[in-house]
């Protein structure tokens, strides 16, 4: 295994909860699955502007992060992501490249939509807990 392959990579997602406590899932263009919005963060791009940029990008929505829910590894592919609960502030939601579909739904209904390694950062962030440290596979948890 090289160098270059024993490194981890640093997404961010934001899981954007409304008025109503409904939060947003986001469709993605390349495999279909219903996730939070976001993506990796750029080399030299602090946290907060990497999750609202992620967001922006995938959604047409400006947010603001309220608090880190939870930190989640995919083993195998070396990605740390950081999830956080936001607010929408501004914006008007619109497909992209990245997204093809979106779904403002209940908290009991995230689980009908995504993976399980997904759907447990969407209700981890509706927790006021301290935040989740949890490790999966890509699909289910470890």
């Amino acid at each position: 295994m090289s160098v270059e392959d024993r490194r981890h990579s640093v997404s961010v997602a934001g899981v954007v909860v409304d008025r109503r406590g409904q939060v947003l899932l986001t469709k993605r263009a390349d495999n279909g699955e219903w996730q939070a919005p976001g993506g990796v963060l750029e080399l030299g791009e602090g946290i907060h502007e990497g999750l609202r940029r992620e967001v922006l990008e995938e959604t047409g929505l400006e947010v603001e992060p309220e608090a880190l829910t939870g930190v989640y590894k995919n083993i195998p592919r070396g990605i740390i992501a950081l999830v956080f609960r936001c607010k929408p502030i501004g914006g008007k939601l619109q497909e992209t490249d990245e997204v093809t579909a979106f779904r403002w739904i209940a908290p009991n209904e995230v689980r009908k939509l995504a993976t399980e390694a997904f759907a447990v950062r969407i209700l981890d962030a509706l927790d006021d807990g301290a935040p989740a440290i949890r490790e999966h596979d890509g699909t289910q948890l470890i």
